[in-house]
């Protein structure tokens, strides 16, 4: 059994988690969303994850918060295709709502997500709030969904 371990995100994990949105697109994410991602990590940045196999990070995601609204909103998630489907997806934001569950100022977690990937955070409890057609980018909609904290 392989040996995975998450931890915070550095700025020298920058290089490797780009590549990942870059090998999850156009699968999952609108070859624009790059641009916005570098944003996010150069100014938007909170907390955020990788996940490592043998010293490689195999995966990503972030937690974004909105203290007045006592929400939190999972963010820019992403997992090597060669790894998807093996569980380390749902060991990463399983991690980040346990990580939520200890803030007891959060009573709401949101993820905005796509038509792509909703089921796999249905399975984890989520429900879908609202649907936005082409939001992301033309054929990536929008499916906010939230989940209490209580």
């Amino acid at each position: 059994m392989f040996q995975l371990i998450i931890r915070k995100y550095t700025h020298q994990d920058k290089s490797s988690v780009i590549e990942l949105l870059q090998q999850n697109t156009p699968d999952f994410f609108d070859p624009s969303e790059e641009k916005d991602f570098k944003y996010y990590l150069a100014h938007e940045i909170e907390d955020y994850f990788v996940i490592e196999q043998d010293n490689q990070v195999i995966g990503s995601g972030g937690i974004n918060y909105f203290p007045k609204n006592n929400t939190a909103k999972i963010s820019w998630d992403f997992i090597a295709p060669k790894f998807q489907g093996k569980g380390i997806g749902k060991k990463l934001t399983e991690y980040r709502i346990e990580y939520l569950k200890k803030k007891t100022e959060i009573k709401r977690i949101i993820v905005r997500t796509s038509q792509f990937t909703y089921l796999f955070y249905e399975k984890l409890g989520f429900k879908l709030e609202k649907i936005e057609k082409d939001f992301w980018a033309k054929g990536y909609d929008l499916y906010q969904m939230k989940m209490n904290n209580e």
